[in-house]
């Protein structure tokens, strides 16, 4: 929910940071954008994003028989050691995280002189990434039932055992969108600036607050570890491919009209998203 909210909020800012786009000077840039094509893109994504949080907000918790039936033994093997976990303190701690590298990517990118000449551009495509993790995440949460390990738990209390959000386990949202964007930042800062001494060590930091934020959520009770190393994938790939699909010399996006009839008979029509050589 906070994930999704999150990036929502990321969202609503589009029409501000492509105003702002269309009033840069066009100082050089490794992207290459357009209002007509990336503005359709993230509203689409924002509406899935209100689509994930409708579906996530009709799921019902489980039960307090339900809840006392539940065994570690059911759990996959790859992810049993983590049934049962709880801790508040690391649940914060994985907050902290999650919220601050929301705040300190744009940030980051602000401070540099490369991309602050071109920040509405960056910065459309920072809300049109997160939009796009945001989407992923709430359409599975919304439609997938998976326990919380703290479900397993007896530190946990029964109200944290049975209440709706507790069903949310797949997949790990928060570890998601820090990875989407600290590999924003790193994909970035790296086309910005390809000669950079500087690279590893940004790279680096972008491969290791997303891990740290995943092992609180494995020490919160909050997911499991598939359900990390899955946000953690989504993440990174969203991170990096977005911008990297934007990049000037590779083509352009285009949304092009789609129409015809499938191997049922039924007439289909919708636009498809391509990318022009």
């Amino acid at each position: 929910m906070k994930k999704a909210a999150a990036s929502l909020l990321l969202t609503f800012s589009l029409l501000t940071g492509a105003t702002a786009q269309a009033q840069q000077p066009q100082a050089s840039s490794p992207y290459r954008t357009r209002f007509v094509v990336d503005a359709p893109i993230t509203l689409g994504l924002a509406g899935a994003n209100v689509l994930g949080l409708y579906l996530i907000q009709q799921k019902t918790g489980l039960t307090k028989e339900e809840v006392a039936a539940l065994s570690k033994n059911n759990v996959p093997k790859f992810d049993r050691f983590v049934a049962g976990k709880y801790s508040e303190s690391a649940r914060t701690k994985s907050d902290y995280l999650f919220y601050g590298s929301l705040v300190a990517t744009p940030t980051f990118l602000a401070l540099l002189p490369a991309t602050r000449h071109r920040y509405g551009q960056v910065a459309g495509l920072y809300v049109q990434t997160v939009a796009t993790t945001g989407a992923l995440f709430t359409m599975a949460a919304g439609n997938v039932y998976r326990s919380r390990p703290l479900t397993y738990s007896n530190e946990a209390s029964t109200r944290q055992r049975t209440r709706k959000n507790a069903t949310n386990s797949f997949f790990a949202g928060h570890t998601a969108t820090t990875a989407t964007a600290t590999f924003f930042a790193a994909k970035v800062f790296n086309d910005f600036h390809p000669d950079s001494p500087a690279r590893p060590y940004v790279w680096g930091a972008a491969a290791a607050i997303p891990a740290a934020v995943g092992y609180y959520r494995l020490q919160a009770g909050k997911h499991f570890l598939s359900d990390n190393l899955l946000g953690y994938a989504v993440g990174a790939t969203a991170g990096i491919l977005v911008p990297h699909l934007h990049k000037a010399g590779q083509g352009r996006l285009s949304l092009e009209p789609i129409q015809g009839i499938n191997s049922n008979g039924y007439a289909y029509s919708g636009l498809l998203l391509t990318k022009r050589l």
